[in-house]
């Protein structure tokens, strides 16, 4: 059986709160610990009021502690903004409040806009650093060296399990070359996924922690009692993505029956591209989409996400995705 694990943004739907998704996240939480699911992870975004999980090192110490047994981690921490140390501590932080359930995920984009991005003062004016800054992270969260003058307190030695994450070719290289488990986001950049797949394993340098290669596949599912129904919950996702796109995020829209009165079709054909790895529809159908996407690429984990308004029904898509994946 493979391992399957959640990728949550937090989405602030249309007519909610921040409060109510923060209520929301929790609950989907412990309702994935019950269903199976290996690992939580939360993402980093900043500016945009439809996703609630900013200060992600804050939200994944309150899902930690509101669960018992599921991995909770960052999918991803964005590296440009933040420094290695400071990340250090906050994660040996958290790997000591909550041993042995503490993923940390790493992005080399900013999450976010260039105001934005200037406003969290890192990353801007400077020459790229992130894979520097990544080994210098991995040196803070190991045994501390004799001479060692600068360390992460809490942070040193407690070997916090690291992934890379990327949409390209770059995020597979360094995966590869550091020893790194990968994590491609083909939720929604799906273009270099066939490339970047080929190039971490074929480029792979054994580790002490992984001396093998070990790739997680993101997809998102939107699952329900029936294809129209599932396709009709995808739309909001639809919706912020063309938001997004057109540079107006916003709150997770409602579902709406007809995506196409939205949009002009070349929007559209965009929209489909980008969100094309997805499972839709009712069970029997996301069955054989998650089986034939699990036979395509050979994932060792899969990672499931699913932007739907209706907090009910996005308990009930993640529980069907789990009846179908441990069966």
């Amino acid at each position: 059986m493979i391992h399957y694990s959640v990728l949550d943004l937090a989405p602030v739907p249309q007519g909610a709160t921040t409060a109510d998704s923060l209520r929301n996240t929790v609950e989907l939480a412990r309702h994935a610990e019950a269903l199976g699911y290996r690992r939580y992870w939360l993402a980093e975004h900043h500016n945009m009021v439809g996703i609630a999980s900013a200060a992600t090192a804050v939200l994944i110490g309150h899902v930690a502690g509101a669960t018992k047994s599921i991995r909770v981690g960052s999918g991803g921490i964005m590296l440009p903004n933040h420094s290695p140390l400071m990340v250090a501590e906050a994660f040996g932080t958290l790997v000591t409040l909550y041993p042995g359930r503490i993923d940390l995920g790493l992005g080399r984009a900013p999450g976010t806009d260039m105001a934005t991005a200037r406003a969290l003062r890192r990353g801007l004016g400077r020459e790229d650093t992130f894979p520097q800054d990544v080994v210098e992270l991995m040196g803070y969260l190991a045994a501390p060296e004799e001479e060692q003058r600068v360390r992460a307190v809490p942070g040193m030695g407690t070997q916090v399990p690291i992934w890379m994450l990327g949409s390209s070719l770059f995020g597979a290289q360094l995966a590869a070359h550091l020893g790194l488990p990968y994590a491609f986001a083909s939720h929604f950049a799906p273009g270099a996924l066939d490339d970047a797949i080929a190039t971490y394993r074929a480029n792979y340098r054994p580790s002490q922690a992984h001396p093998e290669p070990h790739f997680m596949l993101a997809v998102n599912v939107f699952a329900a009692d029936t294809d129209a129904e599932g396709t009709r919950l995808r739309t909001s996702m639809q919706q912020a993505f063309l938001n997004l796109r057109r540079g107006m995020p916003g709150y997770l829209p409602a579902p709406v029956d007809d995506i196409a009165a939205l949009a002009s079709p070349p929007e559209l054909a965009m929209v489909e591209e980008a969100l094309k790895v997805s499972a839709v529809g009712n069970r029997e159908t996301v069955d054989a989409k998650l089986q034939s996407l699990i036979a395509r690429y050979a994932p060792d984990e899969l990672i499931l996400t699913g932007q739907i308004h209706d907090h009910a029904a996005r308990l009930k898509s993640f529980g069907i995705a789990a009846e179908v994946l441990s069966g």
